[in-house]
């Protein structure tokens, strides 16, 4: 009997050490572990999911997409290392503000330097107090590197779900193309279609 009770107490022991490196390996595969946010795959899961009950609800979804302006030159300048530390700040001040708001709100890192935010349930007008907390917050951020001070800003695009969206990927290129038009006209500024 208590060669049974050894053996089952090993086998639960394995089980549970098993179920949380099957825990920590789902996390990893949907996070990114710089900047602790959701990673691109997360995002691509999730925005399949919330436009396919946006339009099967008729409920609003809004999405914004930022960048910081420059960041190769930060990069070049200043060194990776220090330009991890601006993402990881970037991603840090974004999270305080969601968390601050709604914590509905669905934030993810979805290139180098680009990062999505999906706003489930929110109109288009509903979603500019978090938007523009977010860009003050990183515009008048400042991220300390050796004896470096680093001022960084953002390029942003925000838009809502349109019935002339027939796919996640319409809707995504409509966000980029609004991001993009902030870049193209100088940087740092909002572009809200």
């Amino acid at each position: 009997m208590i060669i049974f009770e050894v053996l089952l107490y090993m086998y639960i022991a394995m089980l549970s050490q098993d179920s949380a490196i099957k825990v920590r390996l789902a996390k990893l595969a949907s996070h990114d572990t710089l900047t602790n946010t959701e990673n691109f795959s997360a995002y691509t899961q999730d925005i399949e999911s919330f436009f396919r009950i946006s339009r099967k609800d008729n409920v609003p979804l809004t999405m914004m997409m930022f960048d910081i302006d420059h960041f190769k030159h930060v990069n070049d300048t200043y060194g990776h290392l220090a330009g991890d530390r601006v993402l990881q700040h970037a991603a840090m001040v974004v999270q305080t503000v969601i968390e601050e708001n709604d914590s509905n709100i669905n934030f993810y890192r979805t290139g180098g330097e680009e990062f999505n935010l999906i706003f489930p349930n929110y109109e288009i007008g509903e979603t500019e107090t978090v938007v523009y907390q977010i860009f003050s917050a990183i515009n008048n951020m400042e991220v300390h590197s050796d004896e470096d001070q680093i001022s960084i800003s953002i390029s942003v695009g925000v838009a809502e779900l349109t019935n002339d969206d027939k796919s996640p990927i319409d809707f995504y290129n409509r966000v980029d193309n609004n991001l993009y038009h902030s870049k193209r006209n100088g940087r740092m500024q909002v572009t809200i279609a």
